[in-house]
């Protein structure tokens, strides 16, 4: 089983920002996941909500600010005054953290609020820029996004987010298509995820950060989880096997 640090390493770091990823990138983990949004200027930019009220000393929509405009907030204080200064990245700096590494890299688009028009265009050439696509896997609980994925780029990863289950997902699966399930913890042990890791379908958990759960997790075969906890689970897994 595979382990994702979710949002990079945001148990210790404040999450989405690049003392996040460098502190992942330095962790012998698989790999790591983080979240996209379009700036008013149509910069792919790293932050989870639309808003960066929460993890920001700023207001407003991502959307509606430019990236000069989103740099000019803090984006570490909330978490600790250690991480004062921290600025939200943008997706070539975050790409840039792993390029020397082996991590392989979930970007999960957040177009299911708001419709980014273009946004995996802008996604694909960061990543195809810096001749990294054949570690990325690009989800979104928006599956219209992926299935663009699939037709604009069809040997990429892409992957299908669900908070809940529905009854046949390995046709749906088949029929978007995707190539991995990114499913909710506890959809995780339901009977339809069962099945498509029994029919060989890649499914991925979020978000495990308890070792009881990473532990039913490893028994019932699924590919990865993501979680803040990357050292715990390291430590867990390792001593699993």
């Amino acid at each position: 089983m595979k382990i994702f640090a979710h949002r990079g390493y945001s148990a210790k770091y404040p999450e989405n920002t690049l003392a996040a990823f460098r502190a992942t990138a330095e962790l012998p983990v698989d790999g790591v996941e983080f979240d996209v949004h379009l700036t008013l200027d149509r910069q792919v930019v790293v932050i989870h909500d639309e808003r960066i009220d929460r993890t920001s000393n700023g207001t407003g929509y991502v959307k509606d600010l430019t990236l000069a405009e989103l740099r000019q907030f803090d984006y570490g204080s909330w978490f600790g005054e250690e991480f004062a200064g921290e600025v939200i990245p943008t997706l070539k700096e975050v790409l840039e953290v792993f390029k020397g590494t082996n991590h392989h890299i979930n970007i999960e688009l957040k177009s299911d609020i708001f419709v980014y028009v273009g946004l995996e265009e802008c996604v694909l050439r960061e990543v195809e820029a810096l001749g990294m696509t054949n570690r990325i896997v690009i989800s979104s609980f928006d599956h219209e996004a992926v299935k663009r994925v699939a037709d604009l780029a069809p040997a990429v990863e892409n992957a299908a987010l669900f908070v809940n289950m529905i009854l046949d997902v390995v046709d749906y699966q088949e029929k978007l298509p995707a190539k991995a399930l990114h499913v909710f913890l506890p959809t995780a042990v339901r009977k339809p995820v069962l099945e498509a890791i029994s029919k060989g379908s890649v499914v991925r958990v979020w978000t495990v950060n308890d070792i009881q759960y990473a532990e039913v997790l490893l028994n019932i075969g699924v590919d990865a989880i993501f979680t803040d906890e990357p050292e715990k689970m390291l430590d867990f897994l390792t001593k699993s096997r």
